[in-house]
C-alpha cells in the first residue's frame, strides 16, 4: 500500500533533486504589491532554493499580511529592497545573473523554449499592468507561460511558482532513470 513520505524521507528525497541543480536561481518582483501575493512568491523561492529575491515597489517581507502567506519562510531567504527597476537590474547583473522577464509580451517565447540554464534571474511584474517599461527594454529574455483555457493570464504568484519550477526542471538531466531521493524509476 502506498504512503506518503516522512519527514527524514521527505528531505533525503528534496536533497537528492538539490544535488542535481548547480546553478543560481533569483527573482526579481518588479511592483507586485499584493502583499498575499509576495508571501506567496517567498514560500516558492524558498521551495526552489531561490539564492536572492529583489523587490521594487513590493510590500516588506516583515508585512504581517507577507507572513500570513510566506509562513515563515522569510528566514530561509535573503531579500533587497531596492527604490527603482534600475537599481535592482544593476545589482542583479553585478551578481552574474542574466535577466528573464515573466510577461505576456510581443517578443516573449514560450517558457519551455526559453534558455533558463545557468544564473537566471526570473522577473515579475504588477499583478495588473505587468513589468514595468524599463525592464521589458532591459533584459536578457522575455518569456510568457503558454495556457490553454478561456483565461487570458495568471496571478504572479502562480506565474512565478511555475516559472520557478521550469527553471529547476531544466537544470536537472535528461538521463536520470531514477528518482535521486526514492531509486524509484522516472520511466
Amino acid at each position: 500500500m502506498t504512503r506518503s513520505l516522512g519527514g527524514t524521507e521527505l528531505k533525503r528525497l528534496h536533497r537528492g533533486w538539490r544535488r542535481r541543480n548547480e546553478s543560481r536561481l533569483a527573482l526579481l518582483l518588479d511592483g507586485v504589491q499584493n502583499p498575499f501575493n509576495v508571501g506567496a512568491i517567498m514560500r516558492t523561492a524558498a521551495a526552489y532554493s531561490v539564492e536572492h529575491i529583489w523587490m521594487v515597489g513590493a510590500p516588506s517581507p516583515d508585512d504581517t499580511k507577507v507572513n500570513k502567506t510566506a509562513l515563515g519562510s522569510q528566514k530561509f531567504l535573503t531579500w533587497t529592497m531596492c527604490e527603482t527597476t534600475a537599481e535592482a537590474i544593476t545589482s542583479i547583473r553585478a551578481k552574474g545573473y542574466r535577466i528573464i522577464g515573466v510577461e505576456l509580451a510581443e517578443e516573449a517565447a514560450p517558457l519551455h523554449l526559453t534558455d533558463l540554464r545557468g544564473d537566471v534571474c526570473l522577473a515579475l511584474g504588477h499583478e495588473d499592468r505587468g513589468l514595468s517599461k524599463e525592464l521589458l527594454a532591459d533584459n536578457d529574455a522575455l518569456a510568457y507561460i503558454p495556457q490553454l483555457g478561456r483565461i487570458g493570464s495568471l496571478n504572479v504568484g502562480t506565474a512565478a511558482a511555475i516559472a520557478c519550477y521550469e527553471a529547476r526542471r531544466t537544470g536537472w538531466t535528461a538521463e536520470v532513470s531514477a528518482d535521486p531521493g526514492t531509486g524509484s524509476s522516472l520511466t
